[in-house]
């Protein structure tokens, strides 16, 4: 299923996602041809079981999907609403119909009814419904109609939505007590998955951008490719890419039933290191054409730029990471390192 998805997404997105439609999108315009060649062809639901409107995919299946929306630098909540519907899932929820996004910050319940403040939501504007959690002594994950809540909107570096939503005193659509074995930490690690492997994505565009441009590109009368200082940042940027792929990978195949905290936290800190050492490279290979609004390069590299510190930085998840081997001592080292 995880080569059918591959195939699938690549060609929706390869078809319908290009420069003139993002710059399109920075500016507000929803894409509405995307967005329902993404329904059609099941995507949205890829993660979730047939029982709650699901494909059935698995979550390590979904991460060709996520990767491929960074890639393309998509711009609509594919990753995001797989998230949702992915944790919809494991908490015995049907999936949200349409677009979905999620909050990491927690409201409170009071006789059946949600409020709470909502910030940096991403395209909250846009989505349809918003997951986000309750606090308390029995936390619950609850779906909420994006409609009820008053929205200031707001934007990240890539002119990407993150919003404000106030709920008062809602009615969820749907709610459910934390599964077991789900941490109350969820959406924030949910969401530094996603992010890790549409990172991984947007590097892999890089790279090809920047090869591409290498090779085509003449100084001296050869290619600059040819140029043992390009030939050495370009096998820097293939490093970076390749950590990262396989770092998020990871953490969505030790996910699979729930996020698991160290392979996530070791996959944003890995990618997030990655984005800015990427983004440096590809600019400094294609020079100053690459800092024009009119080359497509900045699409990426400014979604690597805003992605790197959303739902935690490499300085927050390293230090995680620290604090959990330290927790175990030396003698849990290694069964820590490799209980994945």
């Amino acid at each position: 299923m995880k080569d059918m998805f591959e195939e699938t997404i690549e060609r929706v997105l390869t078809d319908l996602v290009t420069p003139e439609l993002i710059a399109a999108a920075e500016e507000g315009a929803w894409p509405q041809a995307l967005w329902q060649a993404i329904e059609e062809n099941g995507l949205a639901v890829a993660a979730t079981p047939e029982a709650q409107g699901g494909v059935g995919g698995s979550w390590h299946d979904a991460f060709v999907l996520v990767r491929a929306a960074g890639r393309h630098a998509a711009p609509v909540p594919l990753a995001e609403t797989l998230l949702v519907n992915w944790l919809l899932g494991l908490a015995g929820l049907d999936a949200a119909p349409g677009t979905a996004t999620f909050a990491t910050a927690t409201g409170s319940m009071d006789q059946g009814r949600f409020s709470g403040t909502l910030n940096e939501v991403p395209w909250g504007r846009s989505a349809g419904h918003i997951l986000a959690a309750s606090g308390g002594e029995s936390p619950m994950l609850v779906l909420l109609p994006c409609s009820d809540a008053t929205i200031s909107e707001a934007l990240n570096t890539a002119r990407e939505p993150r919003d404000t939503l106030v709920f008062d005193a809602v009615e969820p659509l749907a709610s459910a007590p934390f599964p077991t074995g789900l941490p109350t930490d969820a959406l924030l690690l949910g969401g530094a998955m996603i992010r890790s492997a549409q990172i991984a994505g947007g590097l892999a565009r890089l790279l090809d951008t920047a090869i591409d441009y290498a090779n085509q590109r003449t100084q001296f009368g050869r290619p600059i490719g040819k140029f043992q200082v390009i030939q050495h940042q370009l096998a820097q940027l293939a490093e970076q890419t390749a950590i990262s792929a396989a770092a998020a990978e990871t953490a969505f195949a030790a996910s699979e039933q729930a996020p698991d905290s160290l392979t996530i936290a070791a996959a944003k800190a890995v990618a997030s290191e990655a984005s800015g050492q990427g983004a440096a490279i590809a600019h400094a290979v294609l020079g100053a054409i690459g800092f024009t609004y009119e080359h497509s390069l900045h699409f990426t590299t400014r979604r690597l730029w805003s992605w790197r510190s959303e739902f935690g930085s490499h300085t927050h998840w390293s230090q995680q990471i620290g604090s959990t081997l330290c927790e175990g001592g030396s003698r849990n080292l290694w069964p820590i390192l490799t209980s994945a």
